[in-house]
């Protein structure tokens, strides 16, 4: 029973971190800590590292604490918890870094109607360069008007 209810915990985390994920990139990258996140939308740098990829570092520290609730201090749902953190966060970065910003090389030639729309949705947020006006969802699911065939 218990293996159920981690499977469920893991399966509810993953569901809010895409949650987390719109709101954060609504409200905090294109709120308070736009700093972070406006290299993102308007590459001001030579470098590979944007500042923005502090926030993957900000969720991996919390699935890290989850780990260690769960090791060192007898929190049972640190396990599953911290596994939804981190297997949304890897998620995240093979559709949005790796498969839409091309971060490395792969999935380019990827051409099913589901890419397709990840890809038109991200674009249109992108076309706004500044901190207000862009189109803010989920990762995961953007909206249905953008899988159009």
């Amino acid at each position: 029973m218990k293996v159920v209810l981690w499977i469920l915990i893991f399966l509810i985390t993953f569901s809010i971190m895409e949650f987390m994920a719109w709101f954060t990139h609504k409200y905090i990258m294109h709120g308070f800590l736009w700093s972070l996140h406006k290299d993102h939308h308007h590459k001001d740098h030579n470098s590979w590292w944007e500042r923005n990829d502090l926030f993957f570092i900000f969720y991996a520290a919390v699935s890290i604490c989850c780990f260690i609730g769960w090791q060192y201090y007898g929190f049972w749902a640190g396990l599953p918890i911290g596994l939804g953190i981190f297997a949304y966060g890897v998620a995240y970065f093979m559709v949005h870094d790796i498969f839409i910003h091309q971060r490395f090389k792969l999935f380019r030639n990827a051409n099913h109607w589901y890419a397709r729309g990840i890809r038109r949705a991200h674009k249109i947020h992108h076309k706004h360069l500044g901190k207000e006006k862009g189109e803010c969802f989920g990762m995961l699911v953007p909206p249905l008007k953008y899988f159009k065939k």
